[in-house]
């Protein structure tokens, strides 16, 4: 069934996820924060700066406009980044009809309330306005899924709503799993961030796939930790959003907090990275909301933490490799 969608966030992904719901026959509006941006898809049918050489749906409408965007939608998805979704919250709220899905599709942990989306969204919506939230993650770099190859996710929220989203999206191409986990649906797809950075430094120190593989399955320890602190379920840890992500953002060379990790070990300042950059790498903010959460809950997460002093403390990474080899012993486990 067609319906009509507002999409806010024209990156990579908000512009991909938008040329998919169009294709799936959808009426969809994307809006992009540049209007020169909107301007450029309006008239090429291309968004040259986050995803080259990939022609969108004709269907698809942009515009810099956010009340055009979701004026009368029956969903509204959010793709802005994580540290800006507040502001743009407070501007799109008063347009936004009331009592329709929300949909968070950004990976991240506000820095300064430690707040994930769904819980921001709660936190910003007056309650009167009874929206629905659900957050969608999982496996899926960008270029890949607007190429139409094939890929599976998760949605997470209550039944109802976690099977609207699923429909409305799901192609043949593109599989979406439902998920009552939100909690653990949106910490599997933020720490996994800052474990993909680890991985990252890994590879550009030149070491090897062992050292990759510790990272990712002990990464997965800390990223169950914390998620069992917090309320999650053991299960999802070891699915899409969890696993899943996971190995993708620790292995793929599309990865963008991977590539951060690579230059970060290779000897580059973090900040002639980031000022290099086009797209955000949520992962840099993220090691700091997640090493704030850790202490916040008393859980140990070693590999955050040496993140957190390689980014913040100019700490060495073969240093921070080398205490990581030399803890003590300890016996497996989460």
């Amino acid at each position: 069934m067609s319906e009509r969608i507002g999409v806010i966030g024209a990156g990579s992904w908000g512009t991909t996820l938008a040329d998919l719901l169009a294709r799936r026959g959808h009426d969809v509006t994307l809006w992009a924060y540049e209007p020169e941006l909107a301007a450029e898809m309006r008239s090429t049918g291309i968004n040259s700066r986050f995803l080259p050489d990939i022609p969108l749906s004709p269907r698809l409408i942009c515009t810099h406009s956010l009340s055009e965007t979701v004026e009368n939608a029956a969903l509204v998805l959010f793709v802005s980044p994580t540290q800006v979704m507040r502001g743009v919250l407070d501007q799109v709220t008063p347009y936004l009809p009331a009592g329709i899905p929300l949909v968070s599709a950004s990976k991240g942990i506000e820095v300064k309330t430690l707040l994930t989306m769904s819980q921001l969204f709660r936190e910003v919506l007056p309650p009167s306005r009874h929206q629905e939230i659900a957050v969608l993650s999982g496996p899926s770099f960008a270029r890949e899924v607007a190429l139409r190859m094939p890929t599976a996710v998760a949605v997470a929220s209550g039944d109802d709503v976690a099977r609207q989203v699923q429909a409305a999206f799901v192609t043949d191409y593109f599989r979406v799993y439902t998920n009552r986990d939100l909690v653990g649906v949106e910490l599997g797809g933020a720490i996994k961030n800052v474990i993909a950075i680890a991985a990252g430094i890994s590879d550009g120190l030149g070491f090897g796939h062992n050292t990759r593989a510790a990272l990712i399955t002990r990464g997965l320890a800390e990223m169950s930790r914390l998620g069992l602190a917090a309320g999650a379920q053991p299960s999802t840890f070891s699915g899409l959003a969890g696993m899943g992500d996971l190995v993708l953002t620790c292995t793929g060379d599309l990865s963008r907090n991977r590539t951060v990790g690579i230059r970060l070990g290779k000897g580059e300042p973090l900040e002639a990275i980031l000022a290099s950059m086009t797209m955000v790498a949520e992962g840099v903010k993220t090691t700091v909301s997640a090493w704030m959460l850790a202490q916040r809950h008393g859980v140990e997460m070693p590999i955050i933490e040496q993140v957190y002093r390689i980014l913040y403390e100019r700490k060495s990474a073969r240093q921070a490799v080398l205490e990581l080899m030399t803890r003590n012993p300890k016996a497996e486990g989460i």
